[in-house]
């Protein structure tokens, strides 16, 4: 293959992602632009990116409306607690899954893919008895039980993965030096897992916080509400909505899973440079 053709190939590779790009973003930059749009350019038969008269009426709007962050308050607690319970039932239940293979832990790797899918509509009623037997309905503890229960197969299958990259001669040097396997785990796996950990913990925020079925059903207050719920307040009668203030509610939704996948993809980078360095 010659220069030319190389770099003719290496150009249609960055036209094609440019484009996949702009396909990925264009519906956050549209909201961002309908958020500070004020209501006659919202209702306007030819709409444009850019707002003429940007405006943050739609925000104290949306503020005056429902109680945000409120419901933001509830969707963090919600969506960090499953995220951290998550990776610390699925970090050793992984560890075991791929250092002790047998017919058992197969079968179980196969029920833990098979298992994701399964539709909400199957699981809601026999898991609203559940938590009712347990008196979990309408709270944020029983929702998180919920939302732990969902992401641990998928936690678990991910974690797999990067366990049985790591080098079982680790671990050996390890075991001849006296440690034992909570030690061995914990002193010498577990910090070569943290990309992956970091990464599991991403996958069960993300999920729990943009979670709308379960929360829908399980919680009742007002006050237990998290904020995929109460956007859909801005939702009238017959479909009608409150387009601008719901743009700028939608719109301070996404950013703190922008802000901390933005902060942990560091983490996940540098984590993984630094296991590549020998010492």
């Amino acid at each position: 293959m010659s220069m030319r053709t190389k770099r003719s190939v290496r150009a249609g590779q960055y036209v094609a992602l440019l484009c996949y790009l702009v396909f990925l973003a264009f519906p956050f930059l549209w909201l961002i632009s309908t958020a500070f749009k004020p209501a006659p350019e919202l209702g306007s038969l030819h709409p444009t990116w850019i707002p003429q008269h940007p405006t943050l009426d739609n925000f104290r709007q949306a503020f005056d409306e429902q109680p945000l962050l409120r419901a933001t308050a509830n969707s963090l607690t919600a969506a960090l607690s499953a995220g951290l319970i998550a990776v610390l039932i699925a970090t050793p239940m992984a560890y075991v899954m791929a250092r002790h293979r047998t017919r058992l832990t197969t079968a179980a790797t196969g029920w833990v893919v098979v298992s994701q899918a399964f539709p909400f509509v199957l699981l809601i009623i026999p898991l609203f008895l559940v938590l009712k037997n347990l008196h979990l309905i309408n709270t944020l503890w029983g929702l998180i039980l919920v939302y732990v229960v969902w992401a641990l197969p998928f936690a678990l299958w991910m974690l797999v993965g990067y366990v049985r990259a790591v080098p079982r001669e680790l671990e050996e040097a390890a075991a001849v030096d006296g440690a034992g396997r909570l030690r061995t785990l914990v002193s010498v796996t577990a910090p070569l897992l943290a990309p992956g950990i970091v990464a599991t913990a991403l996958f069960a925020f993300i999920t729990a916080w943009n979670e709308f079925f379960f929360a829908l059903v399980l919680l009742k207050t007002p006050e237990k509400q998290t904020l995929p719920v109460v956007l859909t307040h801005f939702l009238g009668a017959e479909g009608a909505s409150d387009l601008g203030p719901l743009a700028a509610a939608a719109f301070l939704a996404t950013l703190p899973s922008l802000v901390l996948f933005a902060v942990i993809q560091r983490r996940i980078t540098g984590g993984m440079l630094a296991g590549a360095v020998k010492n």
